[in-house]
C-alpha cells in the first residue's frame, strides 16, 4: 500500500540541483510540535483529494524531459509498505529520486541504498539522541536512529542531515552533541522554525536563533561536519 497525501507539481529548491515534483506520503510515527504538515500525520487522509498512485504516474509521464526527479517526503515515507515498488517505478521512468526520512526504519533505508534506488537522501535529526523523545513526543528505538545515521554517512550518494530549530528546545551544547552524533557527515543544515501551520499551537510564539547565533553554532560544528549552514 502507498498512500499519497498530496503532490506538488514543481519545486526548484527541494532537490538540490534538480527540477522536481514532490510526493507527500500520508502518516507519520512522530508528533513533533513544530511539524508544518500536520494534516499528513494521521495514517489515513482527513480528506480525500483524489491523488492515487496511478494518477501520479500518469502525471509524471507528461513531465518526461521537463522534470529531473521526484522528492518523496511526508509524513514519513518509510512507513509505506509500497515505497520500494513506488520508487522503483519512478526510476524505471528515468527520474532521479530524493527521499526525506526521520530515520526510524533503517532496514528500509538500507535496502533502497543497496539496490541503487536513491539519488539523494535527507534525514531529520531532531535532537541529541537522549532528548529525542522530548521533541518527537513518542517512544523511539535509539538504535534505529543511530543506525540510519551510520548508513547515510557511509552511503555512496549525496545526502544531508537537518534540524528544525526552536531556541527553547535546543541549546548550544545540544548542537555540539548533535555534531558528535553525526561526526564525519558531509552536510548539515539547521532550519529556522517558522510558526505557520504547525501541529502544536502552543509553540506559535516560540523563537529560533538569530543569524549571528546560528553562525556561531556553525563554526563550532565544523570540527565534526564537512559543510554546515542554516536556512
Amino acid at each position: 500500500m502507498f498512500i499519497i497525501g498530496g503532490v506538488q507539481k514543481t519545486t526548484l529548491i527541494d532537490f538540490p540541483g534538480k527540477v522536481a515534483a514532490i510526493v507527500f506520503t500520508q502518516g507519520c510515527n512522530f508528533r513533533c510540535g513544530y511539524c508544518h504538515n500536520p494534516s499528513l500525520i494521521n495514517p489515513s487522509p482527513l480528506r480525500i483529494e483524489g491523488v492515487g498512485v496511478r494518477d501520479f504516474f500518469s502525471f509524471l509521464q507528461t513531465r518526461t524531459g521537463k522534470l529531473d526527479g521526484v522528492v518523496i517526503t511526508g509524513g514519513e515515507p518509510t512507513l509505506q509498505s509500497g515505497l520500494y515498488d513506488f520508487i522503483k517505478e519512478i526510476k524505471q521512468m528515468g527520474f532521479d529520486v530524493k527521499l526525506d526520512t526521520n530515520g526510524t526504519n533503517p532496514d528500509v533505508i538500507e535496502k533502497l541504498l543497496n539496490d541503487n534506488l536513491l539519488d539523494y537522501i535527507a534525514m531529520d535529526i531532531k535532537a541529541p539522541i537522549e532528548k529525542y523523545e522530548n521533541i518527537v513526543c513518542t517512544n523511539i528505538k535509539q538504535e534505529n536512529i543511530l543506525r540510519s545515521i551510520y548508513l547515510i554517512i557511509n552511503c555512496k550518494i549525496n545526502y544531508e542531515f537537518r534540524t528544525t530549530v526552536i531556541k527553547s528546545q535546543l541549546s548550544f551544547d545540544d548542537f555540539d552533541k548533535i555534531g558528535q552524533m553525526i561526526n564525519g557527515a558531509k552536510r548539515y543544515y539547521m532550519q529556522k522554525f517558522v510558526p505557520s501551520e504547525i501541529l502544536d499551537h502552543n509553540l506559535v510564539n516560540e523563537q529560533t536563533y538569530t543569524d549571528n547565533e546560528f553562525k556561531t553554532i556553525c563554526e563550532n560544528l565544523k570540527k565534526y561536519i564537512e559543510f554546515v549552514n542554516f536556512r
